[in-house]
């Protein structure tokens, strides 16, 4: 790992994350991506400014991502197109069709700010960042899901060979147009510490993280349609989370957990994309 980017983690401290403002965003077929709502872009401009003050407060650098990309308004959410490494970032070929664009793009803006282009996917294979999680510096875990596939997974694998690369089946919920990642059933809040909706976390994978000794904090049922398990660790047992969910906050809070939030009508629950979603980590160190 070099100094400006690295960090197979997201729990150690968020040093360098890219985020792309709405201004910077095409909404134009928000309804053709599945988005609940026009965003209302005065209002999510003023939020997403808002969740870049909580990630500077925790001494993060953002940086900005300036290419608009045409006619994808989830390129907002940062998180799926790319994966970072200690050698470099991972670019992914989305699951969904009309976000591949953006492969090409964080390429760009990662080589411009110095981070080496490390694999690109390439068809058939498909992968989203929201369906992968590194749970240590040698484990990456990764959903299989309508986003991601087996030739995803196996090209993460070949990508990696030193990593763990540890595949789980997601469940079907609402189905093939619906957006259901890994992440939306659990995110790392320390390492030994996890936030999930257990009753859709796959099996094996709950009985991995028994036998890595890593707890979990339950999301009650009324708050996982509103992304209770979508928390973005800032540092160990430091966390951002979407504004709304009260249990969840407290039984993080009650586990140790410092939790910050931020109001995301418009630029989180429309979208369905929470904290996770919205930024990219470049660089993660103690």
């Amino acid at each position: 790992m070099v100094e400006g980017y690295g960090g197979q983690t997201l729990v150690e401290p968020l040093r360098r994350v890219l985020v792309r403002s709405p201004a910077r965003t095409d909404f134009a077929r928000w309804r053709e991506f599945g988005w609940l709502g026009e965003p209302d872009l005065r209002v999510a401009v003023t939020q997403h400014e808002r969740l870049c003050e909580v990630l500077r407060s925790a001494g993060a650098e953002v940086l900005f991502a300036d290419e608009v990309v045409e006619g994808d308004p989830d390129a907002i959410y940062m998180c799926d197109p790319a994966i970072m490494s200690d050698e470099g970032v991972l670019v992914l070929r989305p699951g969904k069709e009309g976000r591949r664009v953006e492969s090409s793009v964080i390429a760009g803006e990662m080589w411009a700010l110095g981070v080496p282009v490390a694999f690109e996917m390439q068809a058939p294979a498909t992968a989203e960042g929201g369906d992968t999680m590194w749970l240590d510096e040698r484990t990456l875990l990764v959903g299989q899901s309508y986003r991601t596939n087996e030739a995803g997974i196996v090209a993460l694998r070949a990508a990696m060979p030193a990593i763990d690369v540890l595949a789980f089946d997601l469940p079907h919920q609402h189905g093939p147009l619906a957006c259901l990642h890994l992440m939306s059933l659990l995110s790392p809040l320390d390492r030994d510490l996890v936030v999930a909706y257990v009753p859709l976390v796959p099996i094996r994978l709950m009985e991995l993280l028994r036998a890595r000794g890593i707890a979990i904090v339950p999301v009650p049922d009324e708050e996982f349609g509103s992304m209770g398990p979508n928390v973005l660790a800032l540092a160990p047992r430091v966390a951002l989370a979407v504004e709304g969910n009260v249990e969840t906050r407290r039984r993080m809070e009650q586990a140790g957990v410092e939790v910050f939030v931020y109001e995301g009508s418009e630029i989180s629950h429309k979208g369905e994309g929470g904290p996770t979603c919205l930024t990219r980590a470049v660089l993660r160190r103690t």
